[in-house]
């Protein structure tokens, strides 16, 4: 039931600060690559734009198969509690193996941790009390991968939150045809808005994915390296997923426009 009133309680607005918080304080897309970051900068530069455009292609892959995969599979009635740590678990066990079998694993590690991630985006997004039997709510799930890229690689991109919710939903908001149908229903559909939300997303999320593979290329990660890229990799995405369901929640609450007012306020004062 939405509140009709023009301030958050003191716990909401303390929902509210932490999410912003994790927006704001990724900085970079993972900050447990900051180390290697010189490393993965020069990298990222000198890949040839044929093997840019082959990341970009396998991260749409990936997400079109990974979104219509879990949803299929997923238990979507309600939860109180997410299951972090055994998402963060799995990731790093793909991470470990694919960084022990080098580049050639990537697009099998990204693969298997894409789905996983998926499916940890899924299950904080139930906790949150989302419904993942709404399109809507399926959408927010996808919407998860492309928060928080604020890598000197993508300046052409706002990442602000809001900003970034315009620009990958004005996509399919208002669109004919997609009235209470699925995500994997509009999958099976050629010529729909979905697909094209999936290319905005991958645009967003192909800059992690590109920090990512350029990481594990270097001959010195290893299996070791492998897992700690994957768990970075998840530890990020499950932020974005609780700041943005959270916001959600509380948008549900107090109206989106509110609470939109309250986070663009947060971001001025000291956080």
């Amino acid at each position: 039931m939405r509140i009709t009133k023009n301030t958050l309680s003191p716990e909401d607005l303390l929902t509210l600060r932490s999410a912003k918080q994790k927006m704001e304080q990724i900085g970079w897309a993972m900050q447990g690559l900051n180390k290697m970051g010189n490393i993965i900068d020069s990298r990222i530069q000198l890949l040839p734009q044929k093997q840019r455009n082959w990341l970009q292609q396998i991260t749409y892959k990936v997400l079109h198969t990974v979104v219509k995969t879990n949803l299929i599979s997923m238990n979507k009635k309600a939860k109180t509690t997410s299951m972090n740590n055994l998402y963060k678990a799995l990731v790093t066990s793909s991470g470990a193996i694919g960084g022990a079998l080098g580049a050639s694993a990537f697009a099998v590690d990204l693969t298997l941790a894409t789905k996983l991630m998926m499916r940890s985006i899924m299950d904080i997004a139930r906790s949150e009390g989302e419904d993942l039997n709404s399109l809507d709510s399926q959408l927010a799930c996808l919407q998860v991968f492309a928060l928080g890229g604020k890598s000197k690689h993508d300046d052409n991109l706002d990442t602000g939150y809001y900003a970034t919710k315009l620009a990958i939903s004005s996509t399919v908001k208002g669109a004919s045809g997609i009235a209470g149908k699925t995500v994997t229903t509009l999958l099976n559909t050629t010529g729909n808005p979905l697909l094209q939300l999936i290319a905005q997303v991958a645009s967003r999320f192909s800059v992690q994915v590109s920090e990512k593979f350029v990481a594990q290329a270097i001959p010195i990660v290893g299996a070791a390296g492998g897992a700690t890229i994957n768990l970075a990799f998840i530890d990020h995405f499950q932020n974005m997923a609780h700041a943005h369901f959270s916001i959600r929640r509380l948008e549900r609450k107090y109206g989106e426009e509110l609470i939109r007012l309250q986070y663009e306020e947060l971001s001025v004062a000291k956080i």
